[in-house]
């Protein structure tokens, strides 16, 4: 059974100002962009949507943005007036990328009905919809929340799904980077992949910033050989662009999916963890 948590810009916009939806700009960007999310989101955002910082909303450590504890979590969405009984529209400035991890940040710790924008600020500023500035602020709430710790995954974890063929491992990052010829955007980082792990670029679920059918998603795992009867994991550089692929996955209703959220952050920065090179 397949599920789609997508909605239309021209649905966001009949429903802006319906007081059980909540919108999220989720916007967060490669450390060699050199860009400031938070700052694009104060210059311009749409009506009424918080901002949900990915880096600060997080669980503190060596390694970038992982998944933060239910105190931090409870906290961040309570002072950002996020509820679990409301709609959540989640969208980013790149059509889709880093708001997959918020939709799957907050589905894990058991928000219900999330959904991402289709094709993001992008779409909304060609649909010719407005937009403003500053702040917003809605009302701070109690939030109760816990992780389904069954949708992370450790290098442990993985480690040993390389190793036994447990699970299907994917890799969100580009051919280049998988093969170990292109440089990661992080410095210190050993090139190439996980033993056993399968290359699947994010960029391949996407058509101008939009999330494929489901008929062309179903097409482009099947293509992949994955065995259905295993979970799959999903890794990419630091555990954001992962999220697209559980997403894709979501929609053709595969359900049993965890995400390597240390990533190959972690793992390529591990050396007693085994890489394989193609170049």
């Amino acid at each position: 059974m397949s599920t789609r948590p997508i909605v239309s810009v021209d649905w966001l916009q009949s429903h802006l100002n319906d007081s059980a939806v909540c919108i999220v700009d989720a916007s967060w960007h490669l450390p060699t962009e050199k860009r400031d999310p938070q700052a694009e989101y104060l210059q311009s955002h749409i009506p009424g949507a918080v901002f949900f910082d990915i880096d600060a909303i997080s669980n503190p450590s060596d390694l970038p943005h992982m998944v933060p504890t239910a105190e931090v979590f409870t906290a961040a969405v309570g002072k950002l007036g996020l509820q679990k009984n409301n709609t959540v529209i989640v969208y980013d400035t790149k059509g889709l990328f880093s708001a997959a991890r918020v939709w799957w940040t907050l589905s894990v710790f058991g928000f219900g009905n999330v959904k991402i924008l289709d094709g993001g600020l992008p779409a909304w500023e060609k649909a010719g919809f407005e937009l403003e500035s500053g702040e917003v602020n809605r009302e701070p709430i109690v939030v109760e929340a816990s992780l389904d710790e069954t949708a992370v995954v450790s290098a442990a974890d993985v480690l040993n799904a390389s190793g036994s063929g447990a699970a299907e491992i994917l890799d969100a990052r580009s051919q280049g980077r998988f093969d170990g010829v292109d440089p990661e955007p992080r410095k210190g980082l050993r090139g190439g992949h996980i033993p056993g792990s399968k290359c699947l670029p994010f960029t391949t679920l996407l058509n101008d910033g939009k999330l494929k059918s489901n008929d062309e998603l179903k097409a482009i795992f099947t293509a992949l050989n994955l065995a259905t009867d295993k979970p799959v994991y999903t890794s990419c550089g630091s555990g954001v662009t992962a999220a697209v692929l559980t997403l894709g996955l979501h929609c053709i209703g595969t359900s049993n999916t965890a995400l390597y959220d240390g990533s190959w952050t972690e793992w390529g920065g591990r050396e007693d963890l085994p890489v394989v090179k193609n170049g």
